[in-house]
């Protein structure tokens, strides 16, 4: 039963050209075009463990100053201790991301210590309360539409003033497939993941003018310290015991492959695709291929069906 290693240093062969702001590479039997990381500054909120840590470690180990923030005071100085073990710039902030006045000082004090943020990585999440909608604590439920939602709109909001006077700048909200369906006995981080979804396509359309760009993702499902807590708690167990059979049965991801998309999204590769929701695993040569056909079909967005 393996979590997330302490120290996860991710570089896939698409990202390790050296030197240039522009590298041609070559990923499966596709070639991409895709902008180096070198010194832009990428803000991970979540960055103190998990799909997070994982995250600010694949972003600083392809260029970027890391700023990593959590509430967690020693979880991120970890984070941070791996990336500067591996020669990386990295700061710790300690942030509460639902306080609107500390996600200002936040951001200033990012700005002051490595520079305006390039990249928003909102990676911080919760997940339970678990169990039939109307047995959970309002209050429980609503926390987590606070750290799921509002944080990545308090966040997005604070950084979003200083992209657009520089007319650039990207935002990656760390969402998840369950967003995008019904689930039930989840009900709080479904809806807060299917919200943050379409946030991210409503930025999307509204900042497109001053060339940033919005993606929300999905990064697989990981064998995280937040899926550890879901699967040894009692309501994991009674109410979604199908969670722990995709972890017996080998079909957890591993967290290369968000790193991997996300690497491929901070790129600026997929700009053209802003507002659009990826899912990891996956190759991003194919979303690359694919571009054209996920413009005129009008893919990977939140959409309703009518009869008629």
């Amino acid at each position: 039963m393996s979590l997330l290693p302490s120290c996860l240093i991710y570089a896939p062969d698409f990202m390790t050209a050296a030197g240039g702001a522009l590298t041609e590479v070559h990923h499966g039997r596709y070639q991409l075009q895709m902008q180096r990381l070198d010194a832009d500054v990428a803000l991970i909120t979540g960055g103190g463990r998990g799909l997070g840590r994982a995250f600010a470690v694949a972003l600083a180990s392809n260029g970027m100053r890391v700023a990593v923030a959590a509430r967690s005071r020693d979880q991120l100085q970890e984070t941070v201790r791996c990336i500067r073990a591996d020669g990386h710039a990295a700061i710790a902030v300690p942030t509460d991301i639902t306080d609107e006045a500390a996600v200002a000082a936040m951001v200033e004090t990012v700005e002051t210590q490595l520079g305006p943020v390039d990249l928003l990585l909102n990676s911080a999440g919760a997940g339970p309360p678990f169990g039939p909608t109307w047995e959970q604590d309002a209050a429980e439920w609503w926390r987590t539409l606070e750290t799921n939602l509002k944080g990545p709109l308090l966040c997005s909001n604070a950084v979003l003033r200083g992209m657009i006077a520089r007319r650039r700048g990207r935002i990656i909200n760390v969402a998840s497939g369950a967003g995008i369906r019904s689930i039930p006995y989840m009900s709080a981080y479904v809806t807060s993941k299917a919200a943050l979804i379409r946030l991210t396509e409503v930025l999307a359309d509204e900042v497109r003018q001053y060339g940033i760009s919005l993606f929300a993702i999905q990064p697989g499902t990981v064998r995280t310290a937040m899926a550890e807590e879901l699967l040894q708690s009692e309501a994991g167990k009674r109410w979604l015991p199908w969670f722990q059979k995709i972890f017996d049965e080998g079909r957890d991801d591993p967290p290369e492959a968000g790193a991997e998309l996300v690497l491929y999204l901070a790129s600026g590769a997929a700009d053209v695709l802003s507002g659009r929701f990826f899912a990891a695993p996956g190759s991003p040569a194919d979303i690359d291929s694919h571009a054209d056909e996920i413009l005129k079909r009008d893919l990977n967005m939140l959409r309703m069906r009518f009869l008629g």
